[in-house]
């Protein structure tokens, strides 16, 4: 590993990421580890030059303080504690969200050099992934979102066509985004890619589903099992890559944090799962997951495409999904996007989407009351996808929007917009 590391210990503080950050933007790589890692554990991990032990208002589970090994105080390397009081650290507190003292801890205590940059980052996880793998094969999920296709560049730079890529079309895409991932990924970029329309599979299992978290967690162990079939068709596959970031795993739940919302790919993998993770990307944030894909050469259309959960349309179709709704969600969400891109605002806004709620409300159509569904528009900008906030679309762009949806989808007759920040609502819905 070529960048020297700030270990930061989650003692219960909600603000860890800011931290990671804080040290990243000051040149030196850093990452989260939970508060009971090991001594060896820590001293395995390369050039860590100092701890940060992160305390917080979450640091009490089930009545019970949480608190590091005594041994990690006599691993060989500079500790310093924030909101977490003890006589053993370098310093009982220290005033860090501060720059200047920061950069006192970091380069005149702990030596560190600045040298975190993205090169240096996936060369290191080029190496990671050669030394993990080996001359076994990997199978890919390939969505062509933005996380899944940048760990499929970063894969193919470190094993090439020992990559097999996988597109699932489970019936939850938008609209002609599986035709996009296969003339971009194997037309053009001449990966190695499996197309699986499972569909009508996908479907079923969902029906009747409306339980959010079960959802998703059908969704991921379905995916599970596609992959299990595709791999047992092929010889040598061992290892399922994954394009995890650092957010997916925050929401889904800490040794110290409640979980916000299960991602597919972090609570939904089943227990019985035959394939070894990997997950190159999974210390990055989601603007770093951007940067990432530009360092590998990928086209910026496609780095900065829109984010797309995992789980697709399937959480965006609210409640138990439905043919019929998820067809709404597919059109407007079609047509919100299109109109965005005339207005510029496709490079502006971070994250813009539909969702149609399950319920039904009155209406009128051809001079006669009708029961239509309710689409919801939803804009926001963030860095992270740790908050996020309302982007202000012009109401003559929202009116054509709106207009456009109620005439081009039949089965809608409602448009909002939604304007609750993040927190205290999450980026999605469900």
């Amino acid at each position: 590993m070529k960048q020297d590391m700030i270990v930061i210990l989650d003692m219960g503080s909600t603000e860890n990421t800011v931290l990671a950050r804080q040290i990243r933007d000051l040149g030196v790589y850093s990452e989260i580890h939970p508060h009971d890692i090991t001594p060896e554990g820590l001293k395995a991990l390369n050039n860590v030059k100092g701890v940060i032990l992160n305390g917080g208002e979450n640091r009490v589970v089930d009545g019970v303080a949480v608190d590091v090994d005594p041994a990690i105080y006599d691993c060989g390397f500079p500790v310093i504690s924030v909101d977490h009081p003890t006589a053993k650290c370098a310093k009982q507190y220290a005033e860090l969200p501060n720059d200047d003292e920061m950069k006192k801890f970091l380069f005149e205590v702990c030596q560190a050099e600045a040298n975190w940059n993205m090169k240096n980052f996936v060369e290191d996880q080029i190496e990671a992934v050669r030394r993990q793998v080996g001359d076994k094969k990997v199978l890919l999920a390939l969505s062509g979102g933005v996380d899944s296709s940048v760990v499929a560049a970063l894969l193919l730079k470190a094993i090439g066509q020992q990559l097999v890529c996988v597109h699932v079309n489970h019936g939850l895409m938008r609209k002609n985004e599986s035709e996009d991932v296969v003339e971009v990924f194997k037309n053009q970029l001449n990966a190695n890619l499996v197309y699986v329309d499972a569909t009508d599979r996908f479907l079923g299992k969902l029906e009747n589903v409306a339980d959010p978290e079960e959802k998703r967690k059908i969704i991921g162990g379905e995916f599970i099992r596609v992959f299990e079939e595709e791999a047992r068709k092929l010889e040598g596959i061992d290892f399922l890559g994954q394009g995890t970031i650092y957010p997916d795993i925050i929401e889904s739940g800490t040794k110290t944090a409640k979980m916000v919302k299960s991602h597919h790919n972090v609570g939904g993998l089943p227990e019985d799962m035959q394939f070894e993770l990997v997950e190159p990307l999974l210390q990055l944030f989601k603007d770093e997951v951007r940067e990432c894909g530009i360092e590998l050469g990928l086209p910026p259309h496609m780095v900065y495409r829109q984010p797309f959960p995992g789980p697709g349309l399937g959480v965006r179709c609210l409640g138990a999904i439905t043919r019929d709704r998820l067809e709404a969600v597919r059109e407007s969400d079609a047509i919100l996007r299109e109109e965005f891109a005339k207005a510029g605002l496709d490079k502006k806004v971070w994250q813009y989407f539909t969702v149609v709620p399950d319920f039904k409300a009155v209406g009128v159509r051809n001079h006669e009351r009708s029961m239509g569904y309710m689409v919801v528009i939803r804009a926001v900008n963030t860095i992270d996808a740790m908050t996020a906030t309302i982007e202000r679309v012009d109401y003559d762009i929202l009116e054509k929007i709106a207009d456009r949806i109620t005439a081009e989808v039949p089965s809608v007759n409602r448009v909002c917009f939604e304007l609750t920040k993040k927190p205290v609502a999450t980026i999605e819905f469900e």
